[in-house]
């Protein structure tokens, strides 16, 4: 056997060890996401009832309030769309443990030591956007727009609501993901500081941009109601700030880093 053969065959083994390990892992990501669809879709009424809380608790329990659904499938839809979506957001959790249990092998310890609060902050940022969404903005908006009823009236028509299960899912999913994700704003700026895009001094200069950037984009992504929109803007505009100074104290710990490392080499 010829020593480029031999040399060819060891290259390729560890990428196939790599390709193993890695099917590996996304088919447990896939089985427990399946697991967690067949367990969402068997309590879905139960989750749908969670969901409805913010609205509820605006009617009152003994409000006679209803939802609706106009098309025979759409229940069945809605209860899948659930289920999907309450999978996605459990599995997220294990599916970054299992992108750093494959990645995290291959990387210095300096690297995994800056990189794994990144891998935990990750899931923790989503969890505190979404609540946020759901026990402070829902409710807010929610009263804002049932503000809206005509009740009582005896000269005209009484305006009141009959929301949709299809359209409530829609719009409460909507919301979580926007506030999860835009949560993610410190995750997102810091593997940008630490691949050499951007910079501390860089956010500063263009912090008034980023405000405009912001509440532009949460005037998009959210209900259109000024509730809504301030209160995705403030604390993606805190969390920005904050960005600043985690680089900031990055950056003066990879240049005291360097300066030990000359020292040491003269």
């Amino acid at each position: 056997m010829s020593s480029a053969t031999h040399t060819e065959k060891v290259n390729k083994a560890p990428l196939l060890t790599h390709l193993i390990e890695l099917r590996r892992r996304l088919l447990y990501c896939f089985a427990f996401f399946a697991l967690m669809f067949a367990v969402s879709y068997f309590f879905a009424e139960q989750i749908y009832h969670v969901l409805q809380q913010p609205l509820l608790q605006i009617f009152g329990p003994n409000s006679g309030r209803r939802m609706i659904y106009t098309g025979l499938h759409e229940a069945f839809f809605t209860y899948l769309k659930l289920a999907f979506f309450s999978a996605t957001f459990c599995t997220l959790p294990i599916a970054l443990i299992q992108v750093w249990k494959f990645i995290a092998p291959g990387m210095y310890q300096n690297e995994q030591k800056a990189l794994s609060p990144l891998f935990i902050a990750t899931p923790i940022l989503f969890v505190l956007g979404s609540a946020l969404a759901f026990y402070v903005v829902m409710p807010l908006a929610w009263e804002f727009f049932i503000s809206f009823e005509s009740l009582g009236q005896s000269d005209g028509i009484n305006v009141e609501l009959e929301a949709k299960m299809s359209e409530y899912l829609a719009l409460v999913i909507r919301l979580i993901l926007a506030f999860g994700l835009c949560f993610e704003l410190p995750v997102f700026l810091l593997v940008l500081a630490k691949a050499g895009v951007i910079d501390a001094q860089m956010l500063k200069e263009y912090r008034r941009h980023a405000i405009v950037v912001v509440f532009f984009i949460a005037a998009l992504i959210t209900p259109p109601d000024l509730i809504s929109q301030i209160a995705l803007g403030v604390p993606i505009l805190l969390l920005y700030e904050l960005s600043i100074i985690l680089i900031q104290r990055t950056q003066s710990d990879k240049e005291q880093m360097l300066r030990k490392q000359m020292d040491q080499s003269v």
